[in-house]
């Protein structure tokens, strides 16, 4: 490879690709789908239960007694089941003028009784997970009891940054072109539950709209990051997200400001309106990359494979930058220096010089940088 080309991956923006999700359960549990078994995106297909939360009584205590004392007043035996707010020990002394008891503050399980320390330890109630298969598809593979493969067939546009775990719901188009911005006044309550696009950017009020009204999803080229932090109610770190609490899953497909969305991913988007979606936020921007998506499957389709492109960086190529302090700006190759520089790290590394689009030149690590395709 001449040493002024570079592999940079770009977003994926394809009506057509094939897909395999990994649906996998934090422990060993039951599987509910089997091999060759079509899979909605809202089917439960596999599920467990974690361990409950533990909390501790301090009996002596609150019996007043001593520790050693405290096997002979507990009520209930090690692994049998208490209620929220059960006398779990009980003390009386003097013909029962002195009486005290101990309860029992969550429902669940003694797990432990010690006459060392005088206090009992109950296990909360196990909290039950179920995993979905997030996309409509074929389960392809069951992975012991811990999970499954479910492979789909359909369209995909990758964004940059995203907020907000997987979420399902139709598309629904609110604005007329991938210039214009997502405001408030577009989104009404018939938006309940789907995934709307919108185009250059959507304001901080939009965005409360849309979480008041319970919107699913928000697919848009950009967002003022000012206006992202007020929403989340802290700043958003940038190295992996997609656990916020945020109420509504967000993916931003070009970066920060005001941004038309590319004209690809604006028309792909548009041509399936109506159609039924699942949208995931989650963004790893460092080692083990994963990107925020929006998936359109269609399996009654042909799958056709995606053009062949080139990623190789050359003057004049479109890119944008993925790392502090231009993170999500767009700009075009202007000179690719073959010989190495030494950055802040004090790394020797390659580099590109960038011309941003309000006319700014940056020199930035190649790695940093990301092509966009044409």
């Amino acid at each position: 490879m001449p040493i002024a080309h570079a592999y940079t991956p770009g977003l994926t923006v394809s009506e057509s690709v094939t897909l395999r999700k990994t649906r996998r359960l934090p422990l060993p549990g039951q599987i509910h789908v089997a091999p060759g078994q079509p899979v909605a995106a809202t089917d439960v297909v596999a599920s467990t239960q974690l361990p409950g939360n533990v909390s501790t009584v301090n009996v002596a205590h609150e019996l007043n007694v001593n520790p050693e004392e405290v096997p002979r007043l507990v009520l209930k035996a090690e692994d049998e089941k208490v209620q929220s707010g059960e006398i779990i020990a009980e003390y009386r002394a003097l013909w029962g003028i002195f009486h005290s008891v101990a309860r029992s503050p969550v429902a669940g399980t003694v797990e432990s009784i010690s006459d060392m320390t005088g206090q009992v330890l109950i296990r909360g109630e196990p909290l039950p997970v179920e995993v979905t298969a997030y996309v409509d598809g074929m389960v392809v593979e069951v992975v012991g009891d811990e999970g499954v493969i479910v492979e789909c067939h359909g369209a995909m546009v990758q964004g940059i940054i995203g907020i907000g775990a997987e979420a399902h719901g139709k598309l629904a188009l609110l604005v007329d072109s991938p210039d214009q911005v997502l405001e408030a006044e577009h989104i009404s309550e018939q938006h309940a539950g789907q995934i709307i696009v919108g185009g250059a950017a959507v304001t901080y009020t939009a965005l409360e709209q849309a979480r008041e009204i319970g919107v699913a999803g928000i697919v848009v080229g950009a967002i003022y990051g000012d206006d992202l932090d007020q929403f989340l109610g802290e700043p958003l770190g940038v190295a992996i997200t997609g656990q916020e609490d945020a109420g509504i899953t967000l993916v931003i497909t070009e970066g920060f400001g005001q941004i038309p969305m590319a004209e690809r991913s604006f028309q792909l988007l548009r041509n399936h309106t109506g159609e039924a979606a699942s949208i995931n936020g989650t963004t790893q921007i460092r080692a083990g990359v994963m990107r925020p998506e929006v998936i359109i499957p269609h399996p009654s389709r042909e799958v056709q494979p995606a053009p062949s492109q080139s990623w190789h960086l050359t003057t004049g190529s479109r890119v944008r930058l993925i790392r502090d302090p231009y993170f999500g700006l767009l700009g075009k190759i202007v000179e690719l220096p073959e010989e190495l520089q030494t950055i802040e790290t004090e790394a020797r590394v390659r580099v590109a010089r960038v011309e941003l689009e309000d006319g700014r030149q940056a020199t930035v690590p190649r790695a940093n940088i990301e092509l966009i395709a044409q």
